[in-house]
């Protein structure tokens, strides 16, 4: 499986992630076109910058027009989407994005049509709108406002439009089955927004930033911009540590200012996973594990309860000695079930044992290809569970209910019935 992973050590901000993009290998025709598309009166400017001695693309939005407007427009993106102002920088900038916000701010409604009239794939458009729809959700809740009456502080403008749309057109272009993203490194200090100052990290991004993994390592500026909290929340499928992968290229995507000792670029990792060989032969799906710690339950009830939670539909559910608090002997309940089981699940638990608290958490299971057939033994049929990997049988197995049945019908020993079966199965595979 071809993944990518964004590397925020210095935060993300959207022509941060559209440099990395470059630097990764997108041709920057792909992006120029994207903006022609959009027909906007916007053109994109590359550049090689370095950023505390780091090579990296430095990408700008320009907007066609009198120089007055262009510098308007810059300072407005510096303010909302760069990591170099001091507090009391923002003070300055604040009102100039403030009065381009009310002579060019636009709803979702008119973004939506600007982006499905432009001449770009239906999935980047798709991944496009989703990421002003989470922009304009993120800011609804904090203004307690539908969302249809958010007039975004700088997300209608150009720029915001520009990075947005490339992002979606860009990201789509690297032909990944996956992004992930690292930790994000937030920032510190404050930063002015239309309503008054606020500590960085700023509302709409926190608002976003559910979820993921977030700190800061102590540089005072606004290192994650809510568009690029947008992006990365719309297109990471999780927030991990380096995934192990192998390391095919790399670009790194440079923001304005350059940060003594610490470099301001975001960087893209692209390559191939390291699970991508195991799983092309085998299937992968979510499961939930569900877990409780008990240590004044009747072993008695416990046995009910395994017994209750598999007719129930967990896929399974098994106990483990443990020592807990006090040195008190207790046992961990632990649950695997689909996700649509969950919650069915955790109201037994709660109902059926004694724990005030049920810990869940998703996980990717490998499995491998299962199927079902049926040999003949002297006291009647058994099935056999056969497993396979890339259409190689690596596993088979008498059904142990068959054989129990069988075996208390006829008054056979169990370990027989089970030999007599796999000997017929073999029998007929050879």
């Amino acid at each position: 499986m071809r993944i990518a992973y964004l590397e925020c050590f210095s935060g993300i901000s959207g022509d941060m992630f559209l440099g990395a993009l470059i630097d990764a290998g997108v041709p920057p025709r792909v992006l120029e076109e994207t903006v022609a598309a959009l027909d906007l009166g916007a053109r994109l400017e590359f550049s090689k910058v370095l950023r505390s001695g780091i090579s990296a693309t430095k990408v700008d939005v320009k907007i066609a027009g009198d120089n007055e407007a262009e510098k308007e427009q810059i300072a407005d993106r510096e303010h909302h989407h760069e990591h170099e102002h001091h507090h009391g920088e923002h003070e300055h900038h604040h009102s100039e994005s403030t009065h381009h916000t009310q002579t060019h701010g636009r709803g979702l409604t008119e973004i939506r049509k600007i982006i499905a009239k432009a001449g770009i794939s239906d999935t980047a458009k798709t991944t496009a709108i989703a990421i002003f729809q989470a922009l304009g959700e993120a800011e609804a809740k904090i203004h307690n406002s539908p969302i249809e009456k958010i007039h975004f502080h700088e997300v209608g403008a150009v720029d915001a439009l520009v990075d947005i749309v490339c992002a979606a057109v860009g990201a789509e272009h690297l032909g990944v089955d996956e992004f992930l993203c690292s930790p994000l490194n937030v920032g510190g200090g404050t930063v002015k927004c239309a309503h008054g100052t606020f500590p960085v990290p700023a509302p709409a991004t926190v608002e976003l930033l559910k979820n993921a993994i977030v700190y800061s390592s102590g540089v005072q500026a606004e290192l994650v911009t809510p568009t690029g909290a947008a992006i990365v929340k719309t297109l990471a499928r999780r927030f991990t540590t380096f995934p192990e992968m192998t390391i095919e290229k790399s670009g790194y995507g440079a923001g304005s200012r350059d940060f003594p000792g610490h470099p301001n670029v975001a960087r893209l990792v692209i390559g191939e996973s390291r699970a991508s060989a195991l799983a092309s032969k085998t299937a992968s799906d979510t499961v939930v594990v569900l877990e409780a710690n008990l240590d004044d339950l009747n072993p008695q009830v416990f046995g009910y309860v395994m017994d209750r939670l598999l007719e129930e539909g967990a896929l399974d559910a098994f106990g483990m000695p443990v020592q807990m608090k006090k040195n008190r002997p207790g046992t961990l309940l632990t649950v695997l079930c689909k996700p649509e089981d969950a919650s069915k699940l955790t109201e037994l638990i709660f109902a059926e044992t004694t724990t005030l608290g049920v810990r869940r958490r998703e996980e990717i299971r490998q499995t491998l290809a299962r199927r079902w057939e049926s040999v003949r033994t002297p006291w009647g049929e058994v099935r056999i569970k056969i497993a396979s990997m890339n259409g190689t049988i690596t596993n088979y197995a008498p059904e142990y209910e068959d054989c129990k049945r069988i075996a208390s019908e006829h008054h056979v020993p169990l370990k027989t019935v089970m030999q007599e079966a796999s000997r017929s199965y073999l029998q007929r595979e050879g």
